[in-house]
């Protein structure tokens, strides 16, 4: 998957998702270049998934950060290799503006990626006590939050523990009966 994708075998942290302006991507890449420069760290940045609309900001920030060779656009990545990825990544960062669910964040906590994710929309739900959650425009937050995770091996031991008990609420069948509950309860009320 490594090969694939043209990560190669350096250290890295993964952010999934369309790139596209509520995801936050140039903030995260803000973000980790400023940590590559503070803590003298080797962890390329993987961004991984298509481009979406108003993506060209993404790759201005990119060649901006001065590491723009350690920046790998993965582009769309299959459904059968996310889990390589989560597991291969030292940290999955999410500093999205808005998600709908944040099924990335349940899906790196199945798999035992530490995650840094922002605190809002469904964002904490999705992440719950199994990952740190951080302001989506603070950047100096998210430098921190990076170099917890990649530095302190206990808490990343702790997230996993809590992270593979938090994803195991999140099943089809639980949002499906959750569903038919909700349809229930309004033809009742009909």
């Amino acid at each position: 998957v490594r090969a694939k994708y043209g990560i190669g075998g350096q250290r890295f942290i993964l952010g999934l998702g369309t790139l596209e302006p509520r995801k936050n991507w140039p903030a995260l890449i803000r973000a980790w270049a400023r940590m590559r420069r503070e803590a003298d760290l080797p962890h390329r940045l993987v961004l991984a998934g298509g481009k979406g609309w108003l993506y060209e900001d993404i790759f201005t920030t990119a060649h901006a950060s001065g590491l723009e060779t350690d920046i790998v656009f993965t582009g769309f990545v299959d459904d059968a290799d996310l889990p390589a990825l989560y597991c291969a990544a030292d940290v999955v960062a999410l500093p999205s503006r808005y998600e709908g669910f944040g099924i990335p964040v349940v899906e790196a906590l199945a798999c035992g990626a530490a995650v840094v994710c922002s605190n809002n929309s469904s964002l904490p739900e999705a992440a719950g006590q199994a990952a740190l959650l951080v302001e989506a425009g603070a950047e100096q937050a998210i430098v921190e939050a990076l170099r917890r995770l990649i530095e302190d091996r206990q808490l990343r031991a702790n997230l996993r523990q809590r992270g593979f008990e938090h994803a195991r609420r999140f099943t089809w069948e639980a949002a499906a009966r959750t569903l038919l509950a909700t349809y229930q309860a309004v033809c009742a009320s009909c």
